[in-house]
């Protein structure tokens, strides 16, 4: 943890957030992916306070302290949830226009907000997971299928059962297998696995990936809307940093190329050689010195 641990509620969620850096230094808004949490971002974190921005990480929801106010609200976790989640954070705290950068879920919540709420955002930065227009999924080539190996599991009734008796255990195999070795140790791990062992956690992880390629899962009927107007979006207007491992076992590079003409106001890819899916843990110096470039050319 950066700073202190806060709290603000919404219509749907008590979210927890960290928040630090100057007071009156520009905004950013830092979206941990999966299975991560805040704490992956703190080496960022500093480098971007000491250039004098405010950063603001949320807990995404399913991962406590941030909890939902109702047991009858659905696990409902997909991007456009995510990215309410987002703008109601933004709300509670005045940020009228704020830069997000996302890792994982958090930069498809990031593309998400830049394709429903432009107005709000003054920049992106996605780590690890390239543009999907409409957010449209496709069942990927057999190469990409063979590293989504872990979304198929959680498609059948066995899979769920073994991922609820060791969620801690599932989320071990995706950092052991989607960077090169030797990036993390074991208090790392520890410390950010701490909550994958909540029900909201696992219920989550689940929805997130049987409701994206099975029929009747569970869905929030309360975000019909945001998820048709994704669908009639195919380009995005917000300048975009977008920057991706070369050795990230998870999602192959080649999924992120190619996908300049999405961006109508500024698009840059930056590959990061040896690096594999967690850049921001993994070369946080890198990262963070690539995000400051990025956002001080969008005027931040």
């Amino acid at each position: 943890m950066t700073g202190p641990l806060n709290s603000v509620r919404t219509s749907v969620l008590e979210i927890a957030f960290e928040d630090d850096g100057p007071r009156d230094g520009a905004p950013l808004m830092l979206l941990h992916g999966w299975p991560d949490a805040p704490r992956g971002w703190n080496a960022v974190a500093q480098e971007l306070q000491a250039a004098g921005y405010r950063t603001v990480i949320p807990y995404l929801r399913g991962l406590p302290p941030t909890r939902f106010l109702s047991e009858a609200t659905p696990r409902f976790a997909a991007a456009v949830a995510l990215a309410q989640d987002a703008i109601d954070l933004a709300d509670a705290l005045g940020l009228n226009r704020f830069a997000v950068v996302g890792h994982d879920w958090g930069a498809r919540a990031a593309y998400t907000i830049a394709a429903l709420f432009p107005q709000r955002l003054s920049a992106v930065a996605a780590l690890s997971l390239g543009y999907q227009p409409r957010g449209i999924f496709k069942v990927p080539d057999f190469e990409q299928s063979k590293r989504f190996w872990y979304q198929w599991l959680l498609c059948i009734d066995g899979g769920v059962e073994a991922v609820k008796k060791d969620p801690i255990g599932f989320a071990r195999i995706q950092w052991d297998t989607w960077s090169p070795s030797g990036w993390f140790d074991e208090n790392e791990f520890s410390a950010t696995s701490a909550g994958f062992s909540h029900p909201d956690w696992i219920a989550i992880s689940l929805n997130a990936y049987r409701a994206r390629w099975l029929q009747d899962e569970e869905i929030d009927s309360n975000y019909d809307s945001l998820q048709r107007r994704v669908g009639e979006v195919e380009h995005l207007s917000t300048p975009t940093l977008m920057i991706q491992g070369e050795s990230d076992y998870c999602d192959d590079p080649k999924e992120s190329e190619g996908l300049e003409g999405f961006f109508t106001g500024g698009y840059e890819r930056l590959v990061l050689e040896g690096i594999g899916h967690f850049p921001h843990r993994e070369s946080p110096s890198r990262v963070a010195r690539a995000i400051i470039r990025h956002i001080q050319s969008a005027g931040c």
